[in-house]
């Protein structure tokens, strides 16, 4: 370990990892280091590979800026600022700490598991900038990147050891294995920057909820963290091998490989890769509503079973949890026009019953029970509030009711929306809380979010979550005032343990 005092006169607090010594930033309220190396690039036959250690560099790394991000399928009409170029050697992460934070101090730490769909986004977000967290928390905050998309949740498992693979190999969930291998990249190292091992809170949004759901079920994460935050976690998303091979199968028609030349995977321009993934996604919801191309698999490996059922039977990891979801998930997708979330009567039977066939254990209601749920309300609401309910809600009320028996589980709901919010009819909708968790509210002078106002009181319900959040990742308990309307019709609610 470099003395950080000495460190800092020559540029920036310097840490020395397990694979070589790392040189960040301080401005005097927070340390930085950016585009840490924490895997091996997964190129060539590592493509489809669990994530490798990366050879250990003797010289000191600058992690002053953020790495590459994961290739991915951009969507114009969701212009996400990525903070890095694309490219296959994104196996990286961020860590912040309060400024003078020395090694050993032993403070919470704070793990980030971004969302999109499994295809979109990245731990380098200008929205997951970990300094307010950090230093208002007095945490130390990681967010992690992962395998994307084809790159991270394609199963070609069932080429191993086939003539066409030339020896080539491929493992299952591989986005998933690389987030394990970042959470083991926290246990041996965040130490040295000022962290606590033994209280690290694995959190995040939307995928990277269902990462967390799916990762609380899964017997290689024991031990990795001590609590968990999943918010608007798709935790039915998971599938069996049957229709993942499927849409392999799908992937390499599209892109012009047959099964004697699966070799020639671990070569395949990334522009091509992405082309074929582009054309899967949007096939496969289309064919199927609301279900992803590109999701979690139960390989009975390292997901030996769906998530919701582990959960059900008491078979998940015994850490506090708190989990919950938004008033309007829905109304984002209505928007997009998207498949993934559809809203439309006979769209939304489909989805229930491949829910149904897919995990046949879970005890579902009946049509009658949930059209009766909705009466008085306006077509275009009920399927608003249908879309919402199957796709995330009672996912989540599932998942929290099963962990109950094994830890406390904290349930809450997100209302808290703006005057242009609710002017543009999306309301408290998916992702909308995040800035209030990571307290950065103004993402530009093009973010319309408060153009009607709103601030004060985002800025009020912003402190009391963050303060919720964090008290949990120091106590396992989401203390803090109590919640209280702001605003008129908005605010955000935790309630009791179930």
């Amino acid at each position: 370990m470099t003395d950080p005092t000495h460190a800092r006169t020559r540029g920036g607090p310097v840490v020395d990892t397990g694979y070589g010594p790392v040189r960040g930033t301080d401005d005097g309220a927070v340390r930085r280091w950016l585009g840490i190396r924490y895997a091996a690039a997964p190129t060539g036959e590592l493509r489809w590979r669990s994530p490798q250690p990366p050879a250990r560099n003797q010289e000191v790394t600058h992690a002053t800026a953020p790495g590459p991000v994961c290739p991915q399928l951009t969507d114009p009409r969701i212009p996400l600022d990525l903070g890095g170029r694309q490219g296959e050697d994104s196996l990286v992460l961020n860590v912040w700490a309060p400024g003078g934070t020395e090694p050993g101090a032993g403070k919470p730490v704070m793990v980030w598991v971004h969302g999109g769909a499994y295809v979109l986004g990245s731990g380098s977000q200008p929205l997951y900038d970990g300094s307010v967290l950090a230093v208002e928390g007095d945490a130390v905050v990681v967010t992690v990147n992962y395998r994307l998309g084809p790159f991270g949740f394609l199963d070609l498992s069932e080429f191993n050891g086939q003539p066409g693979a030339r020896g080539l190999r491929f493992d299952t969930n591989v986005g998933l294995r690389d987030v394990l291998f970042a959470l083991q990249w926290v246990r041996d190292n965040i130490a040295a920057f000022g962290g606590d091992p033994r209280r690290v809170t694995l959190f995040g949004e939307s995928a990277g909820g269902g990462i967390i759901t799916t990762l609380l079920a899964s017997p290689a994460a024991e031990g990795l963290f001590s609590a968990a935050i999943a918010q608007s976690s798709p935790a039915t998303s998971v599938y069996d091998a049957q229709r993942s091979r499927a849409v392999a199968h799908q992937f390499l028609e599209r892109l012009g490989i047959s099964d004697d030349e699966i070799w020639k995977l671990s070569g395949t321009p990334v522009p091509d890769i992405l082309t074929a993934a582009r054309q899967v996604h949007d096939a496969v919801p289309s064919q199927s509503p609301g279900l992803l191309a590109f999701a979690p698999i139960v390989d009975r490996e390292l997901v030996p079973d769906y998530p919701v059922a582990a959960a059900q039977l008491g078979r998940t990891h015994p850490v506090p949890l708190i989990i919950g979801t938004n008033e309007h998930e829905a109304t984002v997708f209505r928007w997009m026009k998207s498949p993934l979330m559809p809203i439309t009567p006979g769209a939304l039977r489909s989805m229930f019953a491949a829910i149904a066939a897919e995990q046949p254990g879970l005890q579902l209601p009946t049509e009658a029970q949930i059209t009766s749920a909705y009466t008085g309300l306006r077509p275009k609401a009920i399927g608003l509030g249908m879309a919402r309910d199957i796709g995330f809600r009672m996912p989540t009320l599932w998942f929290a009711e099963g962990h109950s028996a094994v830890a406390p589980v904290y349930l809450y709901r997100f209302d808290f929306t703006t005057p242009m919010l609710r002017l543009l009819r999306l309301g408290a909708a998916h992702a909308t809380e995040l800035p209030y968790v990571w307290g950065n509210l103004v993402a530009g002078p093009k973010d319309p979010t408060f153009k009607l106002g709103g601030l004060k009181h985002g800025r009020a319900v912003s402190e009391r979550m963050r303060r919720r959040w964090v008290n949990f990742a120091a106590s396992g308990q989401p203390s803090g005032a109590p919640a209280k309307r702001c605003g008129g019709p908005t605010g955000a609610r935790t309630a009791p343990p179930c």
